[in-house]
């Protein structure tokens, strides 16, 4: 029963339009000597005061939920990672629930007494926790998971999670809790980062695992803040899609750029929608000795390994050369080579860089690569020379 929590048992099931019901009641009816059999499922019944009766499936849970708070837990440099942890229970009674931290011999626990937890007889239904691991060897990403036991049962690791439209059944789920450990070797350069976020935007919250203080940009805070605080300004994933306010204030970005704090830019180029859809692509340094790859990380072919789903979309074209730096080329099978994913233009004192490589993939799913790249951008605010 444990297992079907994790895996699709039946391969017919996958693409299966709704979830198999909990409970199936089985009723016969006789009318004049003649059965006639039928099912149905269990349903909750329920009334709303606008759409009426409403039907949700019986789910039936497990005795006790556990997830992993974040999904990537980072040891950076010589630091531990942090790994948080939240349980909920679902029955009342006094029993330990132990927990246990699966792991590999590369890493260990630096708090022996994290090593099992206990719940007990707790009178709040949620538990929150945290331990922290240290790498002894050169892993750089590895999958944590948790052994859950009710004394020396085995229980369900995992959580609830559920798919609500109206114009679809309820839909409930569970997902085995497991997270990532990851051990990255990074240098960064400035603190403070003013962001704009994107659609679907999680790069703030890696910015903010990398040490950095992230202030999100709104409307209103564009209008307010004085932006020569920051040590750079990010515009996430479609930022100029999804904000029609961006652009009036473009001459208040320029002129940030202009003074050294690290239409869109200040020089004119235009984007479309060319995709370096291999995320296995070769990358070319085209300006091996640029401070974007040197400083303060040295970028090397290694930290183009292990991307997911692209390496880049919506590249830069129709732009000046005498204006822009263009520092890689890269192509798909078959096609021609684009230099357009990451092109950086000197303003002034400061820097504007423009970039379609998919950080915004790459960060959550805890590429050590492109977290190391991000720091290099952020730091071409560096007032020395380089």
């Amino acid at each position: 029963m444990e297992e079907g929590y994790f895996n699709v048992n039946d391969q017919q099931k996958i693409g299966q339009a709704d979830v198999d019901p909990a409970y199936i009641v089985n009723v016969t009816l006789n009318i004049e000597g003649q059965d006639i059999p039928f099912a149905k499922a269990v349903k909750y019944k329920f009334t709303d005061p606008v759409k009426g009766e409403l039907y949700e499936p019986l789910v039936v849970l497990p005795p006790v939920e556990f997830d992993f708070v974040n999904e990537n837990n980072f040891s950076i440099n010589d630091s531990a990672a942090t790994v948080q942890i939240h349980f909920k229970r679902n029955v009342k009674d006094s029993v330990l629930y132990l927990f246990q931290i699966n792991h590999s011999e590369k890493w260990f626990v630096d708090r022996r007494d994290f090593q099992y937890g206990t719940w007990g007889n707790n009178s709040s239904n949620y538990v929150s926790s945290q331990f922290r691991l240290k790498q002894k060897e050169g892993t750089v990403k590895e999958s944590l998971s948790i052994t859950l036991r009710k004394g020396t049962l085995p229980l369900y690791a995992g959580y609830r999670t559920y798919i609500s439209y109206n114009h679809i059944p309820y839909i409930n789920y569970f997902k085995g809790a497991t997270t990532n450990l990851i051990q990255i070797n990074i240098k960064t350069y400035g603190k403070k980062i003013g962001y704009i976020v994107g659609a679907g935007d999680k790069v703030p919250e890696m910015l903010d695992q990398m040490g950095y203080e992230v202030t999100l940009l709104t409307d209103k805070e564009l209008a307010r803040n004085n932006l020569q605080q920051f040590d750079a300004i990010i515009t996430g994933v479609r930022t100029y899609n999804i904000n029609d306010w961006m652009n009036k204030y473009y001459d208040k970005l320029m002129k940030y750029v202009k003074g050294g704090q690290p239409k869109i830019g200040p020089y004119n180029f235009s984007i479309v929608n060319k995709r370096i859809t291999d995320e296995n692509a070769d990358v070319v340094f085209l300006k091996p000795d640029h401070p974007v790859v040197n400083f303060p990380n040295k970028i090397t072919q290694d930290d183009f390994k292990g991307w997911i789903q692209e390496r880049s979309i919506y590249h830069a074209t129709n732009f000046d050369k005498s204006n822009f730096e263009t520092i890689f080329s890269m192509h798909d099978p078959g096609e021609a080579s684009d230099d357009g994913s990451l092109i950086i233009a000197k303003y002034g004192k400061g820097y504007f860089t423009y970039t379609g490589l998919v950080f915004f993939r790459e960060l959550p799913a805890g590429i050590p690569g492109a977290y190391r790249l991000l720091a290099n951008i952020i730091a071409l605010n560096k007032k020395k020379a380089f």
